[in-house]
């Protein structure tokens, strides 16, 4: 055949491919995966109710970051009020967050950034970290101020506490313990309702950074019942802590398509969707689960506030009692369009792939059938991904499910191996910013030293400045009198002379590796400034 035949006969064949192609693609329909992937574990006594710690692993879920509707924790729990009773109606209030992804981060990249994600009663406010809630309307702050900054050594970026980038299974040691960083008060807002005196406060236990480093204002938790003083003293405030959580990994959005062949069989393929993997081929993804009683750390911290002896701030084990796993666990992930009634949902066939075990008694994670699932070599580790193609299909009971298909038995015609998870060209992010008015507490007394910059690996600057402790804008917005956010700074000036950043205070891993916090968020206080004040971030941006 001549050249000119050749181009003649493939035009043809791609002229007669083009409408089998477009129909591929009109038979492709855009979806998500959902659910939660559940981690049951042994109850403590309910004495231990003053705060608990763990050990979560921190990976990349998807190998591409898909975009803003991406929103998923990695593995996390939701710790509530100890009421002794049954909850009462009406009033949700907890500290959940953890890692992940969520729709409102601005700077996201494939590693997972931390969040606090304290709840005040029933999402009316909600705080992240200092400077971070409910929204970016600063005339309506909910739950912005909702977080002060005690340390003076990691800066708090409003898009949440970044990893190290490239953090590929280790492991991110954090709890909340009450501190008594306040005395309780009898009115609220000038009306006479109590808040307590629990300042809830986040440890973390990583390689490059460990202590305290933020706290909820007990303020932020009593402020509904200012308006409904009959949920006076129910919570976080005044209340201890339910040993007994939840660990859950939810899932509210990871991107997959649908398609249907000519028999009228339905198809889906889910983003490439990974795990850690260790030497034996395992996933370990929780570790240590631990409860507390006051005696692990609040009894020696409130003798020292009152002029006792110095509280080294190492929690005591003797207070405390770990959780064990029984190897039990489940899923609910389920494959659906948008407009998929509840009822329809189809649950994906999880235990197929997954097992869920103890690899030790305070160990949870998932052995991996290898035949369905893929070993994948990255520059930052060894990962587990999931099967991608799923058949829906009827069982016995009637029940319909997603079952795991190899790519080869997917029919061509359902176009959903040419489908391409891509990440979507986004706008430049929009910065977070903070009031400037002169007479906002961000500027009266405002700082006493910067502004400064710092760049971070998610590809944003962060601006910020050095306030004194007491005069931080949370706790100017805490409903505290000048002596008593005196009162405060004596103490914390204690901590910041006692506790540094480079000795244990949560109770170590005894398995795996712990991951770093970005080095970008590092900080030296100025001279002068060592102790009693603390780094505000004032302004996060895009990257010129």
């Amino acid at each position: 055949m001549s050249n000119k035949g050749l181009v003649f006969f493939f035009v043809f064949v791609l002229v007669a491919l083009m409408p089998s192609v477009g129909r591929s693609q009109e038979r492709i329909r855009e979806g998500e995966m959902a659910g939660y992937l559940l981690v049951p574990h042994d109850k403590v006594p309910e004495k231990y109710n003053a705060g608990f710690s763990m050990y979560v692993a921190a990976w990349p879920l998807l190998g591409q970051y898909p975009g803003d509707r991406f929103q998923t924790g990695l593995f996390g729990t939701w710790m509530f009020a100890q009421y002794g009773r049954p909850k009462p109606p009406d009033m949700y209030s907890d500290i959940e967050g953890g890692l992940g992804w969520w729709r409102d981060t601005r700077f996201a990249t494939e590693t997972p950034k931390f969040i606090m994600g304290g709840v005040a009663r029933n999402f009316s406010e909600w705080a992240n970290g200092p400077g971070a809630g409910k929204g970016r309307n600063w005339d309506k702050p909910t739950g912005k101020y909702g977080v002060a900054q005690l340390s003076p050594w990691v800066l708090w970026p409003p898009d949440g506490l970044n990893l190290k980038q490239g953090t590929c299974g280790e492991l991110v040691g954090y709890g909340y313990l009450p501190l008594p960083l306040t005395t309780p008060k009898s009115t609220t807002a000038g009306k006479p309702v109590p808040t307590g005196d629990n300042s809830w406060t986040l440890f973390l236990n990583t390689g490059n950074f460990k202590g305290p480093v933020a706290f909820f204002t007990p303020y932020f938790w009593s402020r509904p019942s200012v308006e409904d003083p009959k949920v006076a003293g129910m919570f976080l405030d005044s209340r201890p802590s339910d040993p007994n959580k939840a660990l859950q990994m939810e899932t509210q959005y990871v991107p997959g398509v649908q398609s249907v062949d000519s028999k009228g069989e339905f198809y889906a393929r889910i983003a490439p969707t990974s795990f850690p993997r260790n030497a034996n081929g395992e996933s370990m993804v929780v570790h240590r689960i631990t409860a507390y009683e006051k005696s692990a750390l609040w009894d020696s911290v409130k003798t020292w506030f009152e002029d006792g002896p110095a509280a080294s701030g190492t929690i005591d084990p003797k207070g405390s009692s770990v959780h064990t796993f029984n190897g039990k666990g489940g899923s609910t992930w389920k494959i659906y369009l948008p407009d998929t009634p509840k009822e329809k949902k189809a649950t994906l066939a999880w235990n197929s792939f997954a097992s869920p075990v103890a690899l030790d008694p305070n160990t949870y994670g998932y052995k991996w059938n290898q035949e369905l699932v893929t070993k994948t070599d990255t520059k930052n580790g060894p990962l587990v991904t999931l099967p991608e193609y799923f058949h829906l299909v009827t069982d016995k009971d009637k029940k319909s499910r997603w079952v795991v298909v190899q790519p080869k038995d997917v029919p061509a015609e359902t176009g959903l191996a040419q489908y391409k998870f891509q990440r979507p060209n986004a706008k430049r992010p929009e910065p977070y910013v903070t009031p400037d008015d002169a007479g906002s507490s961000w500027k009266k007394p405002g700082p006493v030293a910067g502004p400064f910059q710092a760049q971070l690996g998610d590809g944003s600057v962060v601006t910020y400045s050095w306030y004194r402790f007491a005069d931080q804008p949370a706790l100017l917005n805490a409903d505290l009198t000048d002596s008593e956010r005196e009162s405060m700074q004596k103490r914390v000036e204690k901590l910041h002379r006692h506790w540094k950043k480079d000795r244990e205070y949560l109770p170590p891993p005894t398995v795996g590796k712990v991951a770093d916090i970005d080095p970008a968020l590092l900080v030296t206080p100025p001279a002068g400034f060592e102790v009693g004040y603390v780094p505000i971030v004032t302004r996060q941006s895009a990257r010129e």
